[in-house]
């Protein structure tokens, strides 16, 4: 069942010491969408990476970050710490923090094919999980949210209070992390790509000017976006409300149709299948590989 947290931001001041391991893309760009909607004071962060010298960066962006040497340093005495790594690197961060962290703190995982209840056998505090989403930079769109056995009622609304800052939380079963993951997160990589293809084409065929066309097609794209939401109407009503019959755009829409048949399903079934192999990759950092099935 998908659940959207809250129907609305609210706007009040988070009162929380936050840490954050690993600050490439995703970190960064949460601690920044935090920082700016004034969810959190650049006092109340406290990060670490693996090359340090990043960590230094983000805190020369936002004075007042606090920038540290080690993982453990960055964990240490916080409310929330957010786990921004890639799967390959839980085995050896966990081992650093397993001895340090506190049944009272609240670790949140933001690495999809690293499973709950693999963190709750690990470590000793409550786990979380949470999948952001590039829209959230612009303090749109979902994080995908999920809740260990050990966060209780005032762990959940403390974390969904701080992600309604920048998003719409939206609570999911962790057995459909991957298929609302393409969505919501990839999502947006492969409508960018749709639309560069779009003007690609009206470039090529018309030689339009490519800065034009690009902020015609975004500007286009931006509604479309509102039209779906605050609009509520259905992609299929969208198109049925364009599209006049026997009229040009319902020539192209058949095209469409003919030509993507069955391109996103293969969509799906790559991101699922690439999920799967990181699932196995995980299990066997965190508990060792099996040899003959034992």
């Amino acid at each position: 069942m998908l659940r959207f947290a809250y129907a609305k931001r609210f706007r009040r001041s988070i009162t929380m010491n936050i840490g954050f391991i690993g600050v490439g893309s995703m970190g960064s760009l949460l601690i920044d969408a935090f920082v700016a909607t004034g969810a959190l004071d650049p006092s109340q962060i406290t990060v670490s990476n693996r090359t340090f010298a990043k960590a230094v960066s983000l805190a020369v962006r936002h004075p007042g970050l606090n920038a540290v040497p080690s993982n453990a340093e960055a964990a240490s005495g916080r409310d929330i710490i957010f786990l921004c790594v890639k799967p390959h690197e839980y085995k050896k961060v966990i081992d650093e923090l397993r001895h340090g962290l506190q049944p009272h703190q609240l670790l949140v995982s933001i690495t999809s094919p690293v499973l709950i209840k693999q963190l709750e056998d690990c470590l000793p505090c409550k786990i979380a999980k949470v999948i952001p989403s590039i829209t959230n930079y612009v303090h749109q769109g979902a994080t995908l949210c999920m809740f260990g056995t050990r966060v209780e009622p005032t762990d959940r609304k403390r974390l969904l209070d701080l992600l309604t800052y920048i998003s719409d939380p939206l609570e999911i079963e962790e057995c459909h992390t991957r298929i609302v993951s393409d969505l919501s997160s990839c999502g947006p990589a492969f409508i960018a790509l749709v639309l560069q293809k779009f003007i690609d084409a009206a470039v090529e065929e018309t030689g339009i000017d490519r800065a034009q066309a690009t902020a015609i097609a975004s500007a286009m794209l931006h509604g479309t976006g509102k039209l779906l939401t605050e609009g509520e109407m259905t992609p299929e009503q969208l198109q049925q409300r364009v599209a006049v019959p026997g009229g040009i755009t319902a020539k192209a829409l058949a095209l469409l149709h003919k030509e993507l048949e069955g391109v996103f399903n293969g969509v799906v079934r790559t991101t699922h299948a690439k999920y799967e192999e990181d699932l196995v990759v995980v299990h066997d950092l965190l508990y060792g590989k099996e040899v003959n099935g034992t």
